[in-house]
């Protein structure tokens, strides 16, 4: 690929150098202002809807979920993990709206599904066939580093401060912790979900693409 490469401190690129190329991905107006998106270089210059088509062809086996009963502003930073790690849906059990700001526009790229309720939430991964998986450090929880994700599976975070909801606790199918060390008693959802990601990825991924 030929591009005129922006030589500031500017991310991605500049206005394509030379005759556009052909292809239903490319979009024409990046092509001919340039790219200045958060994405990856072998997405350069495409579609946002070819984006997400691209991502759909390799989405991996495991959702993640967060319940929004007091407008977290973790939710965010969940999905911004969650595209990172290509996981399958974002599920967001509770109020509809969330501080999109940590996203960094991530979401645009990622799927977000809204449950009003943890009911309606435990019944959709009933009808999926996937097991939803606590993580917070509770009583009884196993510790995650001693453990394998399953492969197909909802991961389940609850709100700063209060974790899980008593009863999304009663709907995880298992409960884990993340080891910590010193004097705080938790982590934040958005740090807890980019480990417990990375577990799963460690666990079932494959090396990413070039």
């Amino acid at each position: 690929m030929t591009a005129g490469e922006d030589q500031s401190t500017e991310v991605g690129v500049g206005p394509w150098a030379g005759d556009p190329p052909g292809g239903d991905h490319w979009d024409p107006e990046l092509l001919a202002h340039g790219d200045r998106r958060n994405v990856v270089d072998r997405y350069r210059y495409w579609t946002r809807e070819a984006v997400v088509a691209d991502l759909d062809t390799r989405r991996h086996g495991f959702h993640v979920a967060i319940e929004n009963w007091q407008h977290d502003f973790n939710i965010g930073t969940v999905v911004r993990n969650a595209n990172a790690f290509l996981a399958a849906e974002v599920h967001i059990v509770g109020q509809r709206r969330w501080n999109r700001r940590g996203a960094m526009v991530t979401d645009r790229y990622q799927h977000v599904r809204h449950h009003p309720t943890i009911e309606e939430f435990v019944a959709w991964a009933a009808a999926a066939d996937l097991p939803i998986i606590g993580i917070d450090n509770l009583p009884g929880s196993r510790p995650m580093e001693t453990t394998v994700l399953p492969r197909r599976c909802v991961l389940l975070f609850g709100q700063e401060g209060p974790g899980l909801s008593e009863p999304a606790r009663k709907a995880c199918a298992e409960l884990f912790s993340i080891a910590q060390y010193g004097s705080t008693r938790s982590i934040n959802a958005g740090v807890a979900s980019g480990i417990a990601m990375h577990a799963w990825i460690r666990s079932h991924a494959g090396p990413p693409p070039d």
